[in-house]
């Protein structure tokens, strides 16, 4: 039997299921709510099923302590598909008494009860990581590297499609294409940016350039792709508008379907003058459409009609934060509820609660990202979510760090762990990669790209020592070969 088919392995992990979770004696029949129990109280149910493998039981406790730590030889081997090897290391042949089969399917299992507890298959892969950058003196455009979710190496970054100041890139939902926006005031007849569009081959990462259109305003700094693949919304930060453009068969982008003006101003006349939309992106129900204004210190709510490519007020048409704040971008928590609202101009994370039925939102706590000693000038720039759901990140330009937040799923509060420094300056943007298990810092004004270690279990962030050039990086997303 050959434990690494794909078939084998399911049927391992099911007869696992069945072995080690059996109903107790008192709820005879069905299994209750598997895959696992629902980790069956996790560990300590798993260990009473072990009963008379004591010394099974404790090396499987030393191996899942060792999955539990990132980047170990074992954590690696099970990355890289030979953890066999690596499970050599940690005594595993104490448990031959149960078998080679039973052995994978409890390394299987043990993957399932402590992984990060991203839902990832494939992501161990390797990846190509594509960068947007501002272009000048060292960099000519869209740049890509390729990523070993394994050991977390990061290529040299070379030339993928020479574009002007493509300062934020989105894939389609197939991974077919890729979209840049331009972020240019003098493309066209009027005072507009751009959105390139173009080809995505995933066996080599080329990417050949397909058409460009107006962005519907000037200076656009973000855009997000259709979940379903119909077009691709614009955030226009220069104008203060946001925009829809239709994505054709071919994967090219039609003109602006719609353009929305925002109108108005708040505190800070330096920042807040007018409306600023700074970036643009669908609640996880795909029903409405939330764009943060950094000039109105506002949220706002829209609908979209996705056969007209249309967007139309939602009822209630914003959601304002305190004055002054500066709304840049946001997050939300894994189940929804919560929403995660990074302020760029006052340094702060505005926790909310999010109604997924009539689309509001409620503030809950204002956070600042920085230390309570910190007297310099600071900017925030990007905020994402782990994929596991457990902490919520920041960066820090001025500060030069990533502030990490732990999430309390049952209230949406959040709870300062760490700052990090990213060793470089100005960290606009950074990623996660597929596993959870990295995260990519892009330093513009350093111009690097730094890899750190995620503890998946705490949040917490490790220098890797990895850091490649890259020209004015503003951007990162991850396509799998």
């Amino acid at each position: 039997m050959n434990p690494f088919n794909p078939k084998v392995a399911r049927a391992s992990l099911s007869d696992l299921t069945r072995i080690f979770y059996k109903p107790p004696r008192s709820t005879p029949g069905a299994l209750i709510n598997t895959p696992l129990q629902r980790g069956a109280t996790r560990w300590q149910d798993l260990r009473n099923r072990f009963n008379g493998f004591s010394r099974a039981v404790r090396t499987v406790e030393t191996v899942s302590d060792a999955l539990r730590t990132p980047n170990t030889p074992l954590k690696q081997g099970v990355n890289e598909k030979w953890w066999l090897r690596s499970f050599s290391r940690y005594e595993i042949s104490d448990l031959r008494a149960l078998g080679f089969s039973t052995l994978f399917m409890a390394a299987t299992a043990f993957l399932q009860v402590f992984g990060t507890g991203t839902d990832s298959a494939g992501a161990a892969e390797p990846q190509f990581v594509y960068f947007g950058t501002y272009t000048g003196q060292k960099s000519k455009g869209i740049y890509r590297a390729q990523f070993d979710p394994a050991t977390g190496k990061l290529s040299a970054a070379e030339l993928a499609a020479e574009t002007r100041n493509p300062t934020f890139v989105a894939v389609d939902p197939k991974r077919h294409f890729l979209y840049a926006v331009n972020e240019v005031n003098d493309f066209g007849k009027g005072n507009f940016g751009a959105v390139s569009a173009f080809k995505l081959d995933q066996k080599t990462g080329d990417l050949t350039f397909l058409n460009q259109q107006p962005s519907g305003g000037g200076g656009p700094c973000h855009l997000a792709v259709d979940p379903n693949g119909r077009c691709v919304l614009v955030a226009n930060y220069g104008s203060g508008s946001v925009a829809v453009l239709p994505i054709e068969s071919d994967g090219r982008v039609g003109e602006p379907s719609c353009s929305i003006q925002h109108h108005g101003s708040s505190v800070n006349p330096q920042r807040q003058e007018g409306p600023h939309a700074h970036f643009i992106t669908w609640d996880p129900d795909h029903r409405v459409v939330l764009a943060c204004d950094l000039g109105l210190d506002k949220v706002m709510l829209y609908q979209l009609d996705g056969a007209r490519r249309v967007l139309t007020a939602h009822g209630p048409p914003s959601f304002a934060v305190k004055p002054g704040s500066g709304p840049r971008h946001l997050a939300f928590g894994k189940n929804g509820r919560y929403v995660y609202i990074l302020n760029e101009i006052a340094s702060t994370l505005t926790a909310c609660s999010y109604d997924r039925t009539r689309g509001e939102l409620q503030e809950i706590q204002t956070l600042s990202t920085l230390p309570a000693d910190f007297a310099g000038a600071n900017t925030c720039a990007e905020i994402e979510l782990h994929p596991n759901g457990k902490a919520v990140y920041a960066s820090n330009r001025g500060h030069n760090s990533i502030a990490v937040f732990g999430i309390d799923s049952g209230t949406g509060k959040v709870s300062l762990l760490q700052h990090e420094p990213t060793q470089g300056k100005t960290p606009r943007h950074f990623m996660f990669d597929p596993t959870g298990h990295w995260l990519l810092a892009e330093n513009q004004d350093s111009d690097n790209v730094v890899v750190f270690a995620v503890d998946g279990e705490t949040g917490r962030l490790t220098p890797t020592g990895i850091s490649q050039p890259v020209g004015a990086p503003v951007c990162a997303v991850f396509v799998g070969k």
